[in-house]
Order: C-alpha cells, then sequence, then structure tokens
C-alpha cells in the first residue's frame, strides 16, 4: 500500500474512532454508520465538498445534509478534523449539557451543521428545496461566465431515509424538475435498528429511483475510495438529472462481533468490542480520542481550500458588481434576509371594500401585492391552487425548462423554468412542508406553502422542525372550519388549529375578516424567528368597517378589543376567525338588553401571550371573570384565557357533511346560544 493510501486509511479509521471514542464515552449513540459509511463522508468531504470552515455561511458553499441524522458523530468528527470551530473537547462532551454535540444534528447550534436532522427522510427531503433554491437563484442571477450561484446539494442517507414516504415524495418531484445538481450517497448497509432491512423492505430502489427519473449508480465496496471518488465525478458531470448512489457498506465496519448486525446500530459498541475493533483495523492510536499529527495536517488542508474557493467567488461577485451593480445588492439582500426598503406600501394600497369575503380570497389579493415587491417571495400548493387561491399571477411556473419544448399533457400557464416562482409540489403534503424548510435553510427565498387545515396532519414533522430551526416559512391553510360544509368531517378541521398553538415557536394566525388578514401576512412576511401559521375560511366573512369598530392594527398585538358597549365592561366575549363575527352580533344583542359587554379579537395566541403584562391586562383585566371564548374547534385550550369559571362554546366532535351554515346552527354556534351562555354565566357569577 502506498503512503497515500496508507494515509488516506489513518485519516478514515481517525473519523471512525474519534465517532465510536465519543460514543463509548457517553454510552449513548449510534456507531453503526459512521464505522461503515467513513470512507465515503472522507472522500466526498476531501475531494469534493466546496466549503470554507472558517465562514460556514458563504452564500454559494456546497450544502451537505446528513438526513441520517443518527450518525451525527460522523459528521462532529468531520467538522472538527477540516477546522470548524468545533473542538476535541466538544467531541468529548457528546450528547451531554450544554454540549456542542447534541445526539442528533441541530441546526444553528453546531458550526456547520446545515440542517437539524433526526426524524428519517426529512433531510433528504430537505435538500431537495435546498437544489431548487439553487436551481432557482442561479438562473435568476447567474450571466454568461459569470455566476453567482453554482454549487451542488450532497446527502448522505441511510435505509431507514429511503423507506419513509417524505423522501418517496420528494424524491419523485426532484426527478420531475430534473434537479441536476443534487447528489445523494445511499449507505447501504442493508440493517436497520430491528434487524435486517429485508424484513420490512425488498423492494429494488435502484430502479424505484431510476423510475423517478434520477441517474443511478453502484458501489460494491463502500470502502473503495477510488470508486467513491469516480463515481462522484459522474455524478457531477450528469446537469440534467439527480444522482443516486448506492455505496454498499458495512454496519459497524471492524467491530469483530457485531458489525454486519443490528447490534452496530443504535448502541455503543462497549470497551471490550472496541478494543477489539482497533484492533482489527490495525489502529496505533492507544487512548481514547487520538489524532495523529499528520492527520490534522491532511484534513486542515480544508481551510486552505475553504478560504481558496471564498476568495474566488468573491472576486467573481466585486466583477459582477461592475456590470450588474443593482443585480448584486438584490443579491446579497435576499441571502442577509432583508425585506426591501417601501415592501409595505403595496399593502397600504390595497382597496378595503365592504363586500363579504373569504379570508383564503382576501388574503390571494394580499399575496399579489406582496409578490410584486418582495422578489423572494416562493412557493405553492399541495394541487390545491383553485381552492386556496395561492398562485402568484403572472410570475411562471417553477419547472425544468425541457417542459417548454416537450409539452405535456394537461399542462397550463408557463413559461415552464427555474425561474418561475409558483412551484407545483403535487399531491404531496408531507414532502411540500419539507422541501420548503429547505429553501428557507438555502437562503435567499421566502417559501410558502398552501393546502386545507385538515391536512396539516400530513406536514406536522416539516412545520416542527421549521418551528425548531427558527426558519421563516409561511404555511397557508384554507378550509378552517367545519364551515366547509359539504364536503364532511373528512375535510373538516376540529382539533387542528389547537394542536399548531401548542408547537414551540410557532405563530398561527387565524384572521377575522380581510383587514385582519392583510396585516396577518404583514407579520408573517416580518418575522424572521419562527414560522407562522396563516388560516384562512372558505366560505365569506363580512369585512367589518373599521370606522366603527377598531382598526386591524390590533392583530400586530395578537389579541384586541374589537368592540365594548362600556369601558367597564362585566362580561368578555372572545373569539377567532369565522365566529367573530358571530360573536360580534351576540355582543350587540347582549349590550341592547343592559349587558356591558367587550368581544375581543384574539387571531394569534402567541403574539398575545408575548405582549407586555399591562396590555394584556388592558385587553383581558383580570378582575373580570366572566368571560366567554367561541371557536369552531375543539374547547380544550381556552381555559388558558376564560379561566376556570369561564363558558367555552365549541367543538366535542367530529363534524358532519351538509352545508356550513347549517352545521354552525346544528353544533350550537348561532348568537341565541351565545346569549344563553353569557347570560347563565353572569347568574352563576
Amino acid at each position: 500500500m502506498s503512503d497515500k493510501n496508507d494515509l488516506e486509511k489513518k485519516c478514515i479509521d481517525t473519523i471512525r474512532f474519534l465517532a465510536a471514542d465519543a460514543i463509548e464515552k457517553a454510552k449513548s449513540g449510534h456507531p453503526g454508520m459512521p464505522l461503515g459509511a467513513a470512507a465515503a463522508a472522507f472522500t466526498l468531504w476531501t475531494k469534493h465538498l466546496k466549503h470554507n470552515p472558517q465562514n460556514p455561511q458563504w452564500p454559494d458553499r456546497d450544502r451537505f445534509v446528513l438526513s441520517a441524522g443518527h450518525a451525527s458523530m460522523l459528521l462532529y468528527s468531520l467538522l472538527h478534523l477540516t477546522g470548524y470551530n468545533l473542538t476535541l473537547d466538544d467531541i468529548k462532551n457528546f450528547r451531554q449539557w450544554g454540549s456542542r454535540t447534541p445526539g442528533h444534528p441541530e441546526y444553528k447550534h453546531t458550526p456547520g451543521v446545515e440542517v437539524t436532522t433526526g426524524p428519517l427522510g426529512q433531510g433528504l427531503a430537505n435538500a431537495v428545496g435546498m437544489a431548487i433554491a439553487e436551481a432557482h437563484l442561479a438562473v435568476r442571477f447567474n450571466r454568461e461566465g459569470e455566476k453567482l450561484i453554482d454549487h451542488f446539494t450532497y446527502v448522505m442517507v441511510g435505509d431507514g431515509d429511503m423507506m419513509e414516504g417524505v423522501a418517496a415524495e420528494a424524491c419523485s418531484l426532484a426527478g420531475h424538475l430534473r434537479l441536476g445538481k443534487l447528489i445523494v450517497l445511499y449507505d447501504d448497509n442493508r440493517v436497520t435498528l430491528a434487524g435486517s432491512a429485508a424484513l420490512s423492505c425488498t423492494e429494488n430502489i435502484e430502479q424505484r429511483f431510476k423510475a423517478y427519473g434520477w441517474q443511478v449508480q453502484k458501489i460494491a465496496d463502500g470502502n473503495n475510495v477510488a470508486a467513491i471518488d469516480r463515481t462522484i465525478k459522474k455524478a457531477k458531470r450528469e446537469t440534467e438529472k439527480p444522482s443516486l448512489i448506492c455505496v454498499q457498506s458495512t454496519i459497524g465496519f471492524g467491530a469483530p462481533c457485531k458489525q454486519g448486525s443490528c447490534e452496530a446500530h443504535g448502541s455503543p459498541l462497549g470497551a471490550d468490542e472496541l478494543k477489539r475493533t482497533k484492533e482489527s483495523l490495525c489502529w496505533l492510536g492507544d487512548a481514547p480520542f487520538y489524532v495523529s499529527d499528520d492527520v490534522y495536517k491532511f484534513f486542515r488542508k480544508a481551510l486552505s481550500r475553504g478560504k481558496k474557493y471564498e476568495k474566488q467567488w468573491r472576486e467573481t461577485v466585486n466583477e459582477y458588481k461592475q456590470k450588474y451593480p443593482a443585480s448584486v445588492a438584490e443579491f446579497e439582500r435576499i441571502m442577509r434576509g432583508d425585506l426591501p426598503e417601501k415592501w409595505e406600501s403595496a399593502l397600504s394600497e390595497l382597496p378595503e371594500g365592504s363586500k363579504d369575503v373569504a379570508t383564503r380570497k382576501a388574503s390571494e389579493t394580499v399575496m399579489q401585492a406582496i409578490a410584486s415587491k418582495i422578489t423572494e417571495f416562493a412557493g405553492g400548493s399541495a394541487d390545491l391552487n383553485p381552492s386556496c387561491f395561492t398562485w402568484l399571477k403572472g410570475l411562471g411556473d417553477f419547472q425544468n425548462p425541457r417542459l417548454s419544448k416537450e409539452g405535456l399533457h394537461g399542462m397550463v400557464g408557463g413559461p415552464w423554468n427555474y425561474t418561475g416562482r409558483n412551484i407545483h409540489f403535487g399531491i404531496r403534503e408531507h414532502a411540500m412542508g419539507s422541501i420548503t424548510v429547505g429553501m428557507a435553510l438555502h437562503g435567499g427565498i421566502i417559501p410558502y406553502t398552501a393546502t386545507f387545515l385538515t391536512f396539516a396532519d400530513y406536514m406536522r414533522p416539516p412545520m416542527r422542525l421549521a418551528a425548531l430551526m427558527g426558519l421563516r416559512v409561511v404555511f397557508i391553510f384554507t378550509h378552517d372550519s367545519i364551515g366547509v360544509g359539504e364536503d364532511g368531517p373528512t375535510h373538516q378541521p376540529v382539533e387542528q388549529i389547537m394542536n399548531l398553538r401548542q408547537v414551540p415557536n410557532m405563530t398561527v394566525i387565524r384572521p377575522a375578516d380581510a383587514n385582519e388578514t392583510l396585516e396577518a401576512w404583514r407579520i408573517a412576511i416580518k418575522n424572521t424567528s419562527g414560522p407562522t401559521t396563516l388560516v384562512f375560511s372558505r366560505q365569506n366573512l363580512p369585512v367589518l368597517d373599521r370606522s366603527i369598530f377598531s382598526t386591524a392594527s390590533g392583530v400586530q398585538h395578537g389579541g384586541y378589543i374589537l368592540w365594548e358597549s362600556s369601558p367597564d365592561p362585566e362580561l368578555i366575549l372572545m373569539a377567532t376567525g369565522s365566529e367573530v363575527f358571530l360573536t360580534l352580533n351576540a355582543a350587540r344583542k347582549l349590550s341592547e338588553q343592559g349587558i356591558k359587554v367587550r368581544l375581543v379579537s384574539l387571531p394569534s395566541w402567541e403574539i398575545f401571550d408575548n405582549q407586555p403584562q399591562e396590555y394584556r391586562n388592558s385587553v383581558l383585566p383580570p378582575a373580570i371573570t366572566a368571560r366567554i371564548a367561541v371557536e369552531a374547534g375543539i374547547k380544550l385550550g381556552w381555559e388558558h384565557y376564560t379561566g376556570l369559571k369561564g363558558e367555552i362554546i365549541g367543538m366535542n366532535s367530529f363534524g358532519a357533511s351538509a352545508p356550513g351554515p347549517m352545521l354552525y346552527e346544528k353544533y350550537g354556534f348561532t348568537v341565541e346560544k351565545i346569549i344563553a351562555a353569557a347570560k347563565k354565566l353572569l347568574l352563576s357569577m
């Protein structure tokens, strides 16, 4: 074996044993994939990955996603060795309180981690979103011979990722879109946590991905660095298709008693087996966490390479700036995440009108105004544009340019190319959510999704991860209640909105009319600390006369006094969305009967709860305990505002198939029901 091969083996084994030692010290973790996939990861990171450890966020870096997040020590070892701000002490502190090396990779927590992974399949779907963002920005900003955006998205996946439905959804779309800058390395070790992968999956994955429209390659020996290198090079040359590289490996490679078995997957090897593993691979480092000087020297070449990569890119940017200064300024702005100046002027110019309108339809109007000012605003629906009204008119479809030449049965619109800001996600809610998370992670895009509220359940994992990572993603949901009507209980959300309100760092807004809808969008676009969920009605709602009622700017506080018969009320009514006007009618009738009443619109609990205590007390005075909440959803949760003495008018069951107005009557959402509940409550006080 040559000196070069000796050093490469030493580097690969260093990755393996940094991971195995950290897992052993923590008495927790997954050694199987770091041991088995180390050679593939080494080849990618040292021979292909364009990155700069000293500036992990420079815009034109390649993205690397470890979708199999349980193999986090594989990534941490590479980050440490290549010179990221991750010390050997951080490696030794794996999975401990306050550690920068948590059990699964966490975005913004560890330098160089591009995405929070762990729930299998999500990282792969996120990577599809990153590749979409790269393709869109490249077409938008690149000029002949001058490229501001030109990078790959690499993903490392395991058997579990390939079984998840979200991966199938996302990879099907990636093949359709022909995302040639997406390259997936599949650690094909044929073992899962519970045993052989064949216990549950015997399909031909290579044929499946070929059917999706991917280039598929296979490597028989997962330790053959030269073969892995050649295969990645071929994948990079294929610009018309995403690439899957099936790397046949051995889980727990080198562990004499556990390699090739599920015992190597999710538990430390144990001191004795770890010692035998080091002996079997002829490892020379006796002490744990051993890294030789020559290994450090080899890996740290990434620092000079990364500096060179970024320097060349910045020179390109400077040359580009001389010719296209406005374009560079726009590129730099969107990559920083800043909004354009005076973008809100489009909102102030919107006519209020007085005609009843569904909030989904009001949202459509607002979205067109936003899109005209904010060029990075892009997204789509799960095949529901005619129902959700989320199409950005005149801004094109995001499609592979070949469709313009080849045509497609049933295709409408156009032009069809990567400049389009409307994405056809297809009937793939789960992937839609995950892909937009990836778009937000890439930067340069403010993405949105759209579907019916009842299908939020299909999107729950990526919504949770968007909140966990603090990403600016807008999740639009229409058809918000039993007001959906005849489609029946399968399409009538009951528990979904309350479920979403429980997600930390998620802002949920359910506006009552067109004016509140405008304010909700203003909040969503400005929100850079986490995702915003906008919940809209199918049915038409009155547009409240704001010369009589409080202005909709109160939405900025999450909740506000919409109307009151007296500044000293004895009863507080609260409602959101479709039920606000209904509750307003009840409040006015109660006032006519001599009851001093206040109506509070509470479109966003999260925003309201973050207001100063003084403001919250001014809206909901603690001394006034006669409170009634009205919402066409489950009651559980409203006690937060009504207290134990208050009353909640909500749902205790699923809905039914009938016209919406009849359902409101049958389930007790009527003026009469609210009035009766109010009088009974006041008598009990």
